[in-house]
């Protein structure tokens, strides 16, 4: 099989291009049904294994096939984001094997990440997975690189500092939250969403003691319940043009396709709150908050990207740590490579896997045939120890005979060298422990 892996992140791609091929975690099964009949009617291999990552920092598709469809995997991907293959290809890269192996496994590590170190990551991982799985795309090949890339990121955290003193997302907005505000204790906060990354900024700004804290939701049930486990309100997100007034920081991720905070409602709101600042982060790919906003003289508006240096001042105290971890994920892909290797076709150099298979076939149709004859010579009433013997010669002789004959066979060099293949196999010294 062949392995390759297709994306862009954080660093090759702008904002809004990566919001053009993030997927919903709840749409990848079609998503990757759709990828899995377009690979397998341009390789004419129905058994492509496929599966998608898509995060705020990167979108990347990870493939296995018989035969690789690089360029057609990128087709497919520009289509599905409506930009042409030269503008996708000029900001994505292309992963063949060993290094598609080896990219799995350092995003795994956070060692691509926006934040060197951070172990969401690892988790949205695990989720592709499992949404891979869900979707029956999932074969023996992209199963063993994934689960094989978790192994390497846990032993890459429990080797080295990889993640010792990382900034979040989430710690970074409170940190810049911290530069306009003089008093966090005093201000408003909204949280627009309900997911992972609102409820880990919601912790991180609830450490501050906010005077108010607010979830706004499509749906009051999932917004209630971290309303209520930090000490705080909720509202539908159709409530949220008429408040926006009454918050003095407002934090944004939800799966939206579309901005739900348009410059218009951030106008008005300014207006009613007499110019004072707002500050507002937009951690949603594609944008939650129109991009127009960061115009307005009185919003202080980031978004994923703008974090970037913030996240990046603790980076060089981790820098001795990258080697540990850059070593560990060289040993892991060896071990991947070498696994590779072994299931390569039949017939191709360092063929392993095929070769057992055949062995354990052929070494089962001699056994067969030899059982089947001791039934017949005891149904005809032959000793039970004449028939052992029997059936134990004609084994020996089946398996024999081929090593025999070329022992028999060719020049004097050639049955050199099959004598010294025949004693390495058959003649081997029983050391201890020999079974």
């Amino acid at each position: 099989m062949a392995v390759w892996a297709l994306g862009i992140n954080h660093t090759t791609a702008p904002l809004d291009l990566r919001g053009r091929f993030a997927f919903a975690l709840d749409h990848i099964a079609p998503t990757l049904q759709g990828l899995r009949e377009s690979l397998a009617g341009s390789s004419r291999h129905p058994q492509v294994e496929t599966a998608i990552l898509s995060t705020c920092n990167r979108t990347e598709i990870y493939c296995a096939a018989p035969a690789p469809a690089l360029d057609h995997t990128l087709d497919w991907l520009a289509g599905s984001g409506g930009v042409s293959p030269q503008l996708l290809r000029s900001h994505s890269y292309l992963l063949e094997d060993g290094l598609a192996a080896r990219h799995a496994f350092r995003v795994a590590s956070g060692l691509d990440s926006m934040v060197l170190g951070e172990a969401q990551i690892l988790g949205q991982m695990k989720n592709a997975v499992r949404a891979a799985e869900g979707a029956g795309a999932l074969g023996s090949t992209l199963n063993q690189l994934f689960q094989r890339s978790f192994a390497v990121a846990k032993e890459v955290r429990s080797s080295t500092d990889i993640g010792a003193h990382s900034i979040s997302m989430a710690a970074a907005a409170v940190r810049l939250a911290g530069q306009l505000f003089e008093d966090l204790s005093q201000i408003r906060v909204l949280f627009v969403g309900a997911g992972e990354m609102i409820e880990l900024c919601a912790t991180h700004f609830a450490a501050r003691s906010p005077r108010q804290i607010t979830i706004a939701n499509r749906t009051l049930e999932r917004g209630e319940a971290l309303a209520t486990r930090f000490g705080g309100s909720v509202m539908r997100l159709a409530e949220l043009p008429e408040h926006l007034h009454e918050f003095d920081a407002v934090v944004s991720c939800t799966a939206s396709q579309l901005p739900i905070i348009g410059l218009g409602a951030v106008e008005r709101a300014l207006k009613r709150r007499r110019h004072r600042p707002i500050f507002m982060v937009d951690l949603a790919v594609p944008r939650d908050i129109e991009p127009e906003v960061q115009q307005l003289s009185d919003v202080y508006l980031y978004t994923v990207d703008d974090l970037a240096g913030v996240v990046q001042t603790a980076q060089a105290s981790r820098q001795a740590a990258v080697a540990q971890a850059e070593a560990i994920i060289d040993a892991g892909v060896q071990s991947f490579m070498h696994w590779m290797d072994l299931r390569r076709p039949a017939g191709q150099h360092g063929a392993v896997v095929p070769l057992i298979q055949q062995l354990h076939q052929q070494t089962d149709t001699w056994r067969a045939a030899e059982v089947a004859r001791a039934k017949k010579l005891l149904a005809r009433g032959e000793d039970i120890d004449t028939v052992l013997d029997a059936l134990s010669r004609g084994l020996a002789q089946k398996m024999l005979h081929g090593t025999l004959a070329e022992l028999r066979a060719g020049d004097a060099a050639a049955r050199e060298q099959t004598a010294q293949t025949v004693s390495r196999l058959f003649l081997r010294a029983q050391g201890k422990g020999a079974l």
